[in-house]
């Protein structure tokens, strides 16, 4: 629940898309979000466990206000042009920072539409900033199967007989092998623009006319193609935007990455307790973050003592905390597992006075199927703790055949 003390914009939040504005007392801007679900994703910032740093962010808020859009991505967008606009402390981790992504269309005969970060050289316009990485891709996937656009370089155009693969499954317009004039291609990379520019019921005007025009000259397989980008555009499936489910403002401190939800894998791997290792991935806001990824050799427990292992693991983990310099805390724990693993990392949180959800998926006694102990917190889907676990199992086993390696090699440098 929402505390009481916290002014909601016109009284409540709708379970629709949309931006949030969240203020402090005097009124200030602290952050700005996009959500699939309104209501869910702003409840979920009061109702969650969060480290101290997000807890005094918590605390600040005074004021919730907020923007509904028709779709997810129009959300994406708007939060876009918003942090553009205000900046706000929260969200924004260096002022000079250029690390944030930006879409970008190409000062070139036939504009391709790229993803860029903020620290290059600009080459054409460009929108943004867009904070979330697999949400701005998965928007273009999107945009390009309604108004497909060419990848190709100056040097690749018209040089084809024949149509790159692309453009069978309808995402490049055919510039490579000339099937496209440069003023019909120019007219969806106008609509993708104005889509960027958050002007969707701009662009569907301009779908309508331009499709009634069409069959009013009898060109009705042209009318045929704007009919579909039109119904296509207002009826945009974007599911796979909705990271609503997994919220946490970024760091406010200077120099510091940004946090979303974070989701961290434990497994390990081992022959009857021998090289025995520990593995720990990081996925963020539902995708691998392979520079959080770490390893860790077992040192105290000796004999195929696999919970043992894992409470080492899990000890020298959360020794690694925040307010030490270390490691940020997660907001959910997956564990290869079942019971006792799951047991294992309660212990090891009491201990350290932390209170984070806890899963484990274990292979059923048939190994075909997937039993999960423990909770799933709502929002998080069991295919991405999944990926998680399989991510997990191979990085452990991936360190364990390294580690067997070295002492195959150690152990024969002895022999001879």
């Amino acid at each position: 629940m929402i505390p009481k003390g916290i002014v909601i914009g016109n009284r409540r939040l709708p379970d629709t898309p949309g931006v949030y504005l969240m203020k402090n007392a005097a009124g200030a801007i602290l952050y700005i979000g996009q959500a699939g679900n309104l209501k869910r994703r702003v409840t979920s910032y009061f109702t969650r466990p969060q480290d101290e740093r997000l807890e005094r962010f918590v605390r600040e808020i005074r004021r919730i206000d907020y923007r509904r859009t028709d779709t997810a991505l129009e959300a994406l967008i708007l939060e876009a042009q918003l942090i553009k606009k205000f900046s706000p402390p929260w969200n924004v981790r260096e002022k000079d920072d250029k690390s944030f992504l930006y879409v970008e269309l190409t000062d070139e005969k036939f504009p391709r539409v790229l993803l860029a970060r903020g620290r290059d050289e600009p080459h054409g316009a460009r929108f943004g900033p867009f904070t979330a990485a697999a949400s701005i891709r998965e928007a273009l996937r999107i945009l390009r199967r309604i108004f497909p656009w060419s990848t190709h370089t100056p040097e690749q155009i018209e040089r084809s007989s024949k149509p790159c693969f692309e453009y069978e499954l309808g995402l490049c317009p055919g510039t490579c092998a000339n099937r496209i004039t440069k003023q019909e291609y120019l007219k969806n990379i106008k609509n993708i623009r104005l889509i960027l520019e958050g002007k969707k019921k701009k662009t569907i005007a301009a779908l309508t006319q331009e499709m009634r025009s069409a069959s009013r000259r009898l060109e009705f397989e042209k009318a045929g193609t704007l009919r579909r980008q039109l119904f296509a555009l207002q009826h945009i499936q974007d599911v796979a935007l909705l990271t609503d489910s997994q919220p946490t403002p970024p760091r406010a401190k200077k120099g510091l990455p940004a946090a979303h939800f974070r989701i961290e894998g434990f497994d390990i791997s081992n022959i009857f307790g021998a090289s025995a290792v520990g593995s720990m991935v990081v996925f963020t806001d539902g995708e691998p973050d392979k520079r959080e990824y770490r390893k860790f050799r077992i040192k105290t427990v000796h004999g195929a003592h696999d919970i043992a292992m894992l409470k080492e693991v899990f000890r020298r983990r959360f020794g690694h905390r925040p307010r030490t310099g270390g490691w940020p805390l997660p907001q959910l724990i997956l564990v290869d597992g079942g019971a006792g693993q799951v047991n294992a990392a309660h212990t090891t949180l009491r201990a350290y006075q932390l209170r984070i959800p806890v899963v484990g998926i274990a292979k059923g006694s048939d190994r075909k199927k997937n039993e999960v102990f423990g909770k799933i917190p709502r929002g998080v889907e069991l295919r991405t703790l999944v990926r998680v676990r399989d991510e997990a199992h191979r990085f452990a086993v991936r360190y364990h055949k390294t580690v067997r390696g070295r002492m195959f090699i150690d152990s024969r440098s002895m022999i001879q």
